[in-house]
Formats: structure tokens, C-alpha cells, sequence
């Protein structure tokens, strides 16, 4: 029998671990041809193995990118167009929080440059292949806690930064920039939604020191703490992935553009914060000047 996603081609970002891991797998199911992307070599290509394993899908591959580098973004859009030619779907998976404010060596805060910039610079960078595949799909994933306001003064964590605060703010720059997105995208061809996961306990927060969440719930992080791997470990990281696979394969999503889905795969409303047209306005110049930004580093590519 034929698998609904046979023939098609799909992009993961941060998916060789985590919720990205699943999504793949669960695309790698339907029957599609899956390009995992991600940083670890070792990791990346056990990824692959345990996936073509559980799935019975040898087209499954891997790609590697620090995506927090600009040019590596722009790098990995042009490899991957160039060994596959046409994308049907890009799911902007990857997500970063960094215990403290850290900047890349092309002097970008690194939660921002992974949650934000990333995805727009490789939407951006695939849109021909996007294109040319056309009926195609680009899924942004959101995450951590994105409600309340944005605060433009301080998209990089410029005057203050608490980790865990920082990244729900960047989760709703990125929908912000995604609104955006979709509005400059209507009648290309292209669908743009963003999914919302659900909490998994992942790489992305195991290793947070308590200092790294809001003040107001540090004194109870090591008494939850041993029971995070219980209640989000493996099934809710399965049941994490679930939106995005449904906005990447679902026919009856085709044509659905511009929305925001919850992990219950329901559309919902946009949060206060992205509706404002002055926020929307304010992350998408500031991901076009970024991109356009002369680029200085400190170390080669990685």
C-alpha cells in the first residue's frame, strides 16, 4: 500500500533528538524521504540508524549545521537544494536556550539566532525548492510558555536575561516573524503554520541550572525535578511531535495557511503579542537586518 508521504521530501531541523526525532520518525512512517538536520555527527548518524531501523525506511538521511551561524543557515539551504532539487515540506524544528546570555562569533545572541533568525533565513534560503515542489509546506514549531508581551527592547536578552523567560520570548518572536511570513507568502504556492508541541523533557532544558528559570519557581525546580523524566520523558515527546506530523502530512490541512494549531492539533487563536501588526512589523525588520548584516566571525563554519 502506498504511504501518504511517499515521494515527498521533507527537512527537519534538530532532528536527530527530541521532539524533532519524533516528528521525523513519524514523517519517516508515512513513507517520506526525511532529511534529518542537526550538529553531532555521532549523533546524526545514529539518528539515522535508529530511524531507518524502527521505520523500515532507508530514505533517511542527515545534513549537519550549527544553524545559529548565519552563513551556515544560508550554506545548508543551498546543499540541501542542491542534492535534492525540490522541498515539500520544511519543518523549522530546532530550538536553543543557553543558561546565560551567549553570543554566536557573528555576534548574535545564540537563543535568538537558533529561535528566530534560523528559520527565517532558511525558509527563506529553500523558498525556490519550495516553490518549484509546489503545493509544499513550511511547519515553524513554537514552544516553552508563548504568551505575554514582546519586548522589542530587548529581543536578544539586551537588558536583562533569565534563560527560561528569554526563550518563551524568542517562541513568540518566532510566530510573530511567522505571521509575517505567511502574509508575503499567500498565493506562492507555499503554506507557512506554526505548531505548538507540548512540553517533553529534552536535551533543550535537562541540563538548566536552577538559575536559569523564572524566580519566582526556582525554589521548586529540585523538587520536581526527578519527576520531569516521568511525566515528559519518551511518550510525551511522541505525543510532542504530533502537531507538527499533522501540519507537514495531514491532506486535510493542505490548504490551511496562516494559522496557529495546538498540540491537540486544533487551530487556536494567535497570541495578543503576534496580532499586534507593530510587532509583527518590528521582528521582521530586525531578522532583515540580521540577514542582511555584514557577517564577522571569530572562527571558521562549522
Amino acid at each position: 500500500m502506498t504511504r501518504p508521504m511517499h515521494g515527498k521530501t521533507v527537512v527537519v531541523t534538530g532532528g536527530t533528538a527530541g521532539i524533532g526525532k519524533e516528528t521525523a520518525r513519524g514523517l519517516a512512517r508515512l513513507g517520506a524521504q526525511v532529511v534529518v538536520v542537526g550538529r553531532d555527527g555521532d549523533r546524526a548518524r545514529t539518528a539515522v540508524a535508529e530511524l531507518r531501523r524502527d521505520t523500515g525506511n532507508d530514505r533517511v538521511e542527515a545534513m549537519l549545521a550549527d544553524l545559529t551561524l548565519k552563513r551556515n543557515a544560508r550554506g545548508l539551504a543551498k546543499r540541501i537544494t542542491a542534492r535534492y532539487g525540490e522541498i515539500h515540506v520544511l519543518i523549522n524544528n530546532m530550538g536553543v536556550t543557553r543558561a546565560g546570555r551567549v553570543l554566536t562569533p557573528e555576534g548574535i545572541e545564540t537563543t535568538f539566532a537558533a529561535n528566530v533568525l534560523a528559520p527565517y533565513l532558511l525558509t527563506d534560503g529553500l523558498l525556490p525548492a519550495l516553490i518549484r515542489a509546489a503545493p509544499t509546506r513550511v511547519v515553524n514549531i513554537t514552544g516553552g510558555v508563548p504568551r505575554g508581551s514582546i519586548d522589542l527592547d530587548n529581543l536578544q536578552g539586551e537588558r536583562s536575561y533569565v534563560a527560561l523567560s528569554h526563550y518563551n520570548q524568542t517562541k513568540l518572536a518566532l510566530m510573530a516573524m511567522s505571521y509575517a511570513t505567511a502574509e508575503r507568502l499567500r498565493g506562492s504556492g507555499v503554506t507557512l503554520n506554526v505548531a505548538y508541541p507540548g512540553h517533553a523533557y529534552t536535551s533543550l532544558n535537562k541540563g538548566l541550572p536552577v538559575g536559569a528559570y523564572p524566580p519566582v519557581a526556582r525554589p521548586i525546580v529540585p523538587l520536581l525535578r526527578p519527576l520531569l523524566p516521568l511525566l515528559y520523558g519518551q511518550r510525551a515527546a511522541v505525543r510532542a511531535s504530533r502537531s507538527s506530523v499533522y501540519l507537514a502530512s495531514d491532506p486535510g490541512v493542505a490548504d490551511l495557511h496562516g494559522t496557529y494549531i495546538n498540540s491537540a492539533c486544533r487551530v487556536v487563536a494567535w497570541p495578543a503579542a503576534v496580532l499586534d501588526r507593530r510587532n509583527r512589523d518590528a521582528v521582521s525588520a530586525i531578522c532583515e537586518k540580521l540577514a542582511t548584516a555584514p557577517t564577522r566571525s571569530t572562527r571558521p563554519a562549522g
